[in-house]
């Protein structure tokens, strides 16, 4: 008898959770639209994450945004990972997969081969694309190397940050590079829906 109890208890926690996180979500769009220009990291109260949303399949992002050469690109994995690409020329996003290949693919490809559904994509406040033409080419340049590829040590997050600043200290989380990337652009950092149709 317990246990039932348990998993009552456990999925009402669990709704909770999901509502407190939902709320959050449209606090964070609500905050984005009274600033006429764009946030950056001045804007932010003392303890205030630069990561304002978090790309989600299961909560509601409203914001569409049409890519552009340099920006970041990340689909969900198993809805608990991230995996994350660079925008480059001819609508292709450059990727380092599992197998340790950096390779060209299409944005229809880069859903396909993993469990999201959408593409999203790293804004700032204005829903303009965080991006770096400059990260793009470094991108380019190493298509079809291939190199060991560590899911901790040396993932797909640590070859995009190393697009934008080589030799810079290893990171190996999704946290961390939007953290850097945050810093990187001084904005506070939005995953908008891609709007691949452009």
């Amino acid at each position: 008898m317990p246990l039932p109890l348990f998993w009552l208890g456990a999925a009402s926690l669990s709704a909770l959770t999901v509502k407190a996180l939902a709320d959050d979500r449209k606090l964070q769009q609500q905050k984005r639209r009274r600033y006429a220009s764009v946030q950056t990291l001045k804007h932010l109260a003392r303890y205030e994450s630069p990561i304002a949303t978090y790309p989600s399949e299961m909560l509601s992002t409203t914001e569409r945004t049409s890519p552009k050469v340099g920006a970041i690109v990340c689909c969900g994995v198993g809805g608990v990972l991230e995996h994350t690409g660079i925008w480059t020329e001819d609508n292709m996003i450059i990727e380092f997969d599992g197998n340790g290949l950096i390779k060209p693919i299409s944005p229809t490809r880069f859903i396909k081969e993993r469990s999201g559904k959408n593409i999203f994509i790293a804004c700032d406040s204005n829903a303009d694309p965080l991006c770096c033409e400059t990260a793009a080419s470094r991108a380019t340049e190493q298509l079809f190397t291939s190199r060991p590829y560590h899911l901790i040590d040396n993932n797909c997050h640590q070859f995009i940050w190393q697009c934008f600043k080589p030799n810079d200290t290893p990171l190996s989380t999704f946290k961390a590079l939007n953290l850097r990337l945050a810093h990187y652009f001084n904005r506070k950092i939005y995953w908008d829906l891609c709007d691949t149709q452009t």
